[in-house]
């Protein structure tokens, strides 16, 4: 056994040049070091951030989740064993005493149990992905990368937040990235008549647009351009609506500006509809508020054959709330953000209940990310089987996109095909 001799954490900043938690866990033997993501599309019933408040950094500073990491978190877990990773996370969560982390903070927890396994893989001298595998670690992620952003990524433009491409016609890992990267090089060149585009917080595009029609076609036109056909089995478009966000939860209805609309649920159950119909969509994920639970049944009934339909804040990487979907047939993968969970362990109890339950399972990154690689682990370990991390663009997403690179470099473990992803669904 070999004990955690001391736990240290400090204020960094992260991608959009916000505070967030860092935390440092030494043992005799390794070390282990983990920067916490922040998002800015959050769930309601996710674990909840620290923050101070007050006027430094416009209330963002994070000082308070560090002290209680240095003074409360710290020495509670010193002296057990590092590799006890169920253990230590249950012990952080306890002393906390909320679902939600709300007393010391779901950003400290999560520091400290990330940090907990990554200095257990270095006191086993073993790649993470390795060490965090249940048992055999499985197959890189295919991706899903964002080339165009919306909603409260990139403010201003259209109410959809993200419009993602996936290679599904990849053979490879690195083929998969080369395809995206044509494919963002094409939509570029479409919109840089005399700037560069701005982009978002993600690396996706923000740009204007009169419609969600447009932004769809804008990324049809760029795949075209790029030599790929726009189609569920080559260059296929996944969506992250993001409909929480425009929800209006005292009607019932989703405002969509972009269509001078309010939608009653079953209107906007209509508008997802013609969207997968017109458009070759293969993953649609957050198109209803994260409590309109019968209007994602209903979507479900029309679309859930043919498309992905993806858990984001529906979900927020809760075990429950799975098997709550998976029951009612209300979606058929889940988001896993380690930062909605709080810790490591809920994250994983998440991946192993969606493939209990036939889900499938999506690893992501957040907006206010850093060059913390561990998602990317992650999903390898756990064969989560596709991976969202942003676009190909920020050092922040370049970092995880080349660590899975390093992985099939050095291991060759193959490029999944996921079961819940059309076309390869039964």
């Amino acid at each position: 056994m070999t004990t955690i001799a001391s736990v240290d954490a400090w204020e960094v900043l992260d991608s959009r040049g916000h505070p967030t938690v860092r935390v440092a866990v030494e043992t005799a033997g390794g070390r282990g070091v983990f920067t916490v993501p922040a998002g800015a599309s959050t769930g309601t019933h996710e674990a909840v951030e620290r923050r101070d408040g007050g006027d430094r950094y416009g209330s963002l500073g994070v000082r308070e989740a560090v002290r209680n990491v240095r003074e409360d978190l710290g020495p509670l877990v010193e002296g057990r064993d590092v590799a006890d990773q169920q253990g230590i996370d249950g012990a952080l969560v306890e002393f906390d005493g909320t679902e939600t982390l709300s007393n010391v903070g779901g950003n400290a927890v999560l520091g400290v149990s990330g940090a907990v396994a990554h200095a257990a893989a270095d006191t086993r001298d073993e790649p993470l992905f390795e060490s965090l595998a249940p048992d055999t670690p499985g197959r890189l992620p295919l991706p899903m990368v964002n080339i165009i952003s919306g909603g409260l990524h990139a403010e201003g433009g259209v109410e959809i937040q993200d419009f993602l491409v996936v290679p599904t016609g990849a053979e490879t890992f690195p083929g998969a990235l080369e395809a995206v990267w044509a494919v963002r090089r094409a939509v570029r060149d479409r919109v840089a008549a005399d700037r560069l585009p701005l982009v978002a917080d993600e690396g996706g595009f923000a740009l204007p647009f009169d419609s969600v029609e447009a932004a769809f076609d804008l990324l049809v036109a760029g795949i075209r351009d790029a030599g790929f056909e726009p189609a569920p089995d080559e260059m296929a478009i996944a969506v992250d609506v993001a409909a929480s966000h425009f929800h209006d939860p005292d009607t019932g209805e989703y405002v969509l500006e972009t269509l001078d609309r309010r939608l009653a649920p079953d209107e906007m159950v209509e508008q997802v509809v013609e969207w997968v119909d017109t458009y070759p969509v293969v993953s649609v994920e957050d198109p209803l508020a994260e409590d309109d639970w019968a209007g994602w049944e209903q979507l479900a009934d029309r679309i859930a054959d043919r498309v992905q339909l993806l858990g984001d804040d529906l979900l927020v990487t809760d075990a429950e709330r799975v098997r709550r979907a998976a029951d009612a047939g209300a979606a058929s993968a889940v988001l896993v953000k380690p930062n909605q969970a709080g810790t490591l362990t809920r994250a994983t109890d998440v991946l192993e209940t969606a493939t209990e339950r036939g889900l499938g399972t999506v690893v992501s990154a957040r907006s206010g990310e850093t060059c913390d690689v561990t998602i990317a682990d992650l999903a390898v370990a756990y064969d989560a089987g596709q991976i969202k991390i942003g676009s190909l663009a920020r050092s922040e997403r370049l970092a995880k996109y080349n660590r899975l690179l390093e992985l099939d470099h050095r291991y060759d473990p193959g490029l999944a095909r996921p079961a819940a992803l059309p076309p390869f669904a039964d």
